[in-house]
């Protein structure tokens, strides 16, 4: 599966949410579902802000998709996210049988499409989507760089 101008450019406006949650103080990740006729949901992780652990960027658009189709199944549509979807998110990406997800760096610790545990590889699904990782892997990866060192910077008052 290669990417494509579509895919780079919703990738993009992934980042652009992933930006939002950095100036917000969450976790910078950003997501984007995109229907087949280009009708789009974009969020951003709001963890922090939501005190909820289910308020993943994932989570958030695939939920505001469903309500809006009135219907949990999302057929037709892709999945962007600038970091690999989580356990919870990976399931419920499978569970609403969206058919493809691209996302853009591993997530080294809690990653559910091959990092930590691969979803994918489960017998028994009634649906496997496509997944392509590595779309904007070093801009994804490095604002999320960013992010923790600022944080530990800010817990040890030192710099690096």
């Amino acid at each position: 599966m290669r990417l494509t101008e579509m895919d780079e450019y919703w990738m993009r406006t992934a980042l652009e949410k992933a930006e939002e949650a950095f100036q917000a103080g969450e976790v910078p990740v950003g997501a984007v579902l995109v229907e087949s006729s280009g009708r789009h949901f974009a969020d951003r992780n709001r963890t922090a802000e939501t005190g909820m652990p289910t308020s993943h960027a994932e989570h958030l658009v695939i939920t505001a998709a469903a309500e809006d189709r009135e219907d949990w199944r999302l057929e037709g549509c892709v999945l962007y996210s600038t970091l690999e979807p989580c356990l919870m998110c990976a399931g419920l990406a499978v569970l609403s049988r969206i058919p493809r997800i691209v996302y853009g760096a591993p997530d080294k610790r809690f990653g559910a499409f091959g990092s930590v545990t691969d979803i994918l590889k489960m017998p028994g699904l009634n649906h496997y989507p496509e997944v392509l990782g590595g779309c904007y892997e070093d801009e994804s990866a490095r604002l999320l760089k960013k992010f923790f060192r600022l944080g530990r910077e800010k817990k040890t008052g030192k710099k690096g």
